[in-house]
């Protein structure tokens, strides 16, 4: 009996290596939980082909919209943990604490890859509301309550968690419309149904360049060398004002360590790259590759309490 019981872990252990060994074979899949035309699609179709050139296979970028990012957090949950489903998302205690329930293990459900990028939100405005800095925004908003209407990329989204934490240092109340993703919301700011939007770089910058909407300030204190050209939120009016977000690469818990390691290090030799720190960088974020995935998890856990803690202070839940 105990033979066997050896045998079947020495066969067990013997595949997990040879898998490893052979990693990559086939294509992979790299699901994002968000619509084409904000950052979390734009990462992660740079990382879908940079991490394609590395590994010699195709890798393929997948929307899965919805939900917060639920949708793909639990598809990839799911998934048979062999490291050919990736996701691309931001930190999972955010839809813990802002969802009553979902359908997949926040805490262990996942493996840690590497993070990717971090950013600033950056504060539109539409071109019609006649307010140039945060001041003035903020006086505005007071002076006009339930009258500023905010495009939201969606309950949970890094957008929403940036104008959740403004409207609580400034003391003021959006009427917030919530959409699936940062492109919906931004045509909804162009169309002028909404006045307002905290936006990630990538899904407003074109647009702001083209004089189409106003960008007021990044969402960090001081102003962010790749958003150049709007002030931080402490020179536009508002002081006690600093949020970034991220995204990160993740794969389903149980992968075999060799595998993480393996596309780890395919993500950190395309981040490395001068051409893909400067397409990053032109979408107003800066790579910020991590030196290992037990270092990635470790800074996961580390954040948890803080993210938790702005979204119930927030008041923000979903049934």
């Amino acid at each position: 009996m105990i033979v066997r019981v050896l045998g079947s872990l020495l066969a067990c252990a013997m595949a997990v290596h040879v898998h490893a060994q052979t990693f990559p074979s086939k294509p992979i899949k790299l699901v994002v939980g968000y619509p084409p035309g904000g950052s979390g699609d734009f990462l992660t179709r740079v990382m879908a082909d940079e991490m394609s050139k590395e590994l010699g296979v195709s890798v393929v970028a997948d929307n899965r919209p919805g939900a917060g990012g639920n949708i793909a957090n639990e598809l990839v949950a799911k998934a048979p943990a062999d490291g050919y489903t990736v996701l691309n998302a931001t930190h999972f205690a955010v839809n813990k604490a802002l969802y009553k329930s979902i359908a997949y293990d926040a805490d262990r459900g996942f493996a840690a890859v590497s993070r990717v990028a971090n950013g600033p939100t950056v504060i539109c405005v539409n071109n019609t509301l006649q307010v140039k800095d945060l001041k003035e925004l903020i006086d505005y908003a007071r002076a006009n309550p339930g009258k500023l209407f905010n495009a939201s990329a969606g309950y949970g989204s890094a957008p929403h968690l940036a104008s959740v934490l403004f409207e609580s240092v400034a003391g003021i109340k959006f009427t917030s419309v919530q959409f699936k993703g940062g492109g919906p919301a931004a045509q909804s700011l162009l169309s002028g149904d909404t006045q307002v939007m905290f936006a990630t770089a990538p899904t407003v910058m074109g647009f702001i360049r083209a004089g189409r909407m106003r960008g007021l300030a990044v969402s960090t204190r001081a102003a962010s060398p790749a958003v150049p050209g709007i002030p931080g939120a402490e020179e536009a009016g508002m002081r006690g004002y600093d949020f970034t977000f991220w995204f990160g690469l993740f794969v389903p818990a149980g992968t075999p360590p060799a595998v993480v390691g393996r596309l780890h290090e395919a993500a950190v030799r395309g981040l490395a790259k001068p051409e893909t720190k400067d397409k990053i960088a032109l979408q107003g974020m800066d790579v910020a590759p991590s030196a290992s995935p037990e270092a990635f998890e470790a800074e996961i856990k580390a954040e948890a309490p803080m993210w938790e803690k702005l979204v119930r202070e927030s008041g923000a839940k979903v049934e």
